[in-house]
């Protein structure tokens, strides 16, 4: 944890923030062990950062003085339409989307994908909201990214893909016909990436019928987990 998240509903009067999850305070009393008067990096969920100075804790609860003084870091201009991946893959690909300031990842259904994988339970709500926090809590960020999806690959593509994707420079991570990346820039980006294998021709040509442009990672056949840091470290300048 290199920041320790909160709501703005949680601060009490007197900006004193009061922690007894079992999460947080697992962390604080078994990694961080803060003494009296110590001060913690702190952010806001989707606010400002600061610094938080321990008033009170033991094993069961903390209270800490918050103190905001600065915007928290701002996300990259970057939409992710992703193939959805095996569930013991999402938990570790949302993190890392959280971790590197994705804006939004929209999952998204492939020839390629079981049906099965949109029953997980890692697709509920509060367990996708935990894991993005466990990722914006080691990347130091306080934005939450959100998470769409699409559970039919061409009606999405061909009816809402051109408005969600508008504004934006559009390439898709497939080797056919693909260009080089181009150089790392903040350019506002949708970057679609397929499940294991890839995605088919048939949804390539259909990404492509929207104005998406094939782009290579390079030589190597990554896996999905791997391929997206990779991605983003190679189109955003981090």
């Amino acid at each position: 944890m290199n920041i320790l998240l909160f709501s703005a509903s949680e601060l009490g009067p007197n900006q004193i923030l009061s922690i007894n999850d079992t999460h947080r305070q697992q962390h604080l009393s078994k990694v961080l062990k803060p003494q009296l008067g110590d001060s913690l990096r702190v952010g806001e969920i989707n606010g400002a950062t600061g610094i938080g100075k321990v008033l009170q804790h033991d094993a069961n609860s903390t209270q800490i003085h918050i103190q905001l003084t600065q915007p928290g870091p701002t996300q990259l201009p970057l939409q992710l339409l992703l193939a959805i991946p095996r569930p013991k893959m999402l938990r570790r690909i949302l993190q890392t989307c959280a971790t590197l300031g994705v804006m939004e990842v929209k999952l998204i259904n492939s020839a390629k994908v079981e049906k099965s994988y949109w029953q997980t339970p890692l697709l509920q709500p509060e367990q996708v909201h935990t894991n993005l926090l466990l990722g914006m809590e080691q990347g130091g960020l306080t934005h939450l990214p959100k998470v769409t999806m699409a559970k039919l690959f061409k009606p999405f593509v061909e009816d809402k893909l051109g408005h969600w994707s508008a504004n934006t420079r559009c390439l898709v991570a497939h080797p056919r016909d693909a260009k080089a990346s181009p150089p790392p820039n903040l350019t506002p980006t949708t970057l679609a990436m397929g499940p294991e294998g890839g995605f088919t021709d048939y949804e390539v040509d259909k990404l492509q019928q929207q104005g998406f442009t094939s782009v290579s990672l390079g030589a190597r056949i990554l896996r999905v987990e791997t391929a997206i840091p990779i991605a983003i470290s190679q189109l955003m300048r981090l």
